[in-house]
């Protein structure tokens, strides 16, 4: 059996993957870019068990890379929050979107990556297709590709409702009012 861990290894992808390289933490920063910010949000969204989930939002919490923010005190319910560190996971996970759409959807995308200005596609590069327009993460709104299912469909659409209602401030900092990226 491998090890679970990388302690021989003096290498930044080795140290990184010792973070955020199991099945579901990834999927879990993702779900944090969407806007995904309570527990039982998570496990909808991922229908992972609740305490796959405890372990691994905990272990975020640990490293900062989400904060645990308390949002309500009776009773106690807390929310995750990305930090810095945890939106700097943005350009990682679309490279792997994008090698993803490539390599393994066929370049089909189920999720298209827009330009809120102008409507235009994200490149891989996170370049604006349209307007040539380098892009962060507050910059674009999630559509859906041509084969997503009606469910990916009503979410995003949730989604860019929030972002259209979101602050000025919010929406650059890739949140909303609305707890939405």
């Amino acid at each position: 059996m491998l090890p679970r861990d990388y302690a021989n290894q003096y290498c930044s992808v080795a140290a990184t993957l010792e973070i955020v390289g199991d099945r579901w933490t990834l999927l879990l920063v993702r779900e944090a870019l969407l806007g995904t910010r309570r527990f039982d949000d998570f496990q909808r969204e991922l229908g992972l068990s609740r305490t796959v989930l405890s372990d691994r939002l905990h272990r975020l919490t640990e490293r900062g890379i989400v904060d645990r923010v308390r949002y309500q005190e009776h009773p106690e319910r807390f929310e995750y929050r990305l930090t810095e560190k945890g939106r700097d996971l943005w350009p990682v996970l679309t490279e792997l979107l994008s090698w993803g759409d490539r390599h393994v959807m066929g370049g089909r995308a189920p999720v298209i990556w827009r330009h809120r200005e102008c409507g235009g596609a994200m490149t891989d590069r996170r370049i604006c297709e349209r307007c040539a327009t380098q892009l962060e993460l507050g910059d674009i709104e999630p559509w859906p590709g041509l084969d997503a299912p009606t469910r990916t469909r009503i979410r995003l659409d949730r989604i860019r409702n929030a972002l259209a209602n979101a602050t000025p401030s919010a929406s650059r900092a890739g949140q909303t009012s609305t707890g939405q990226p």
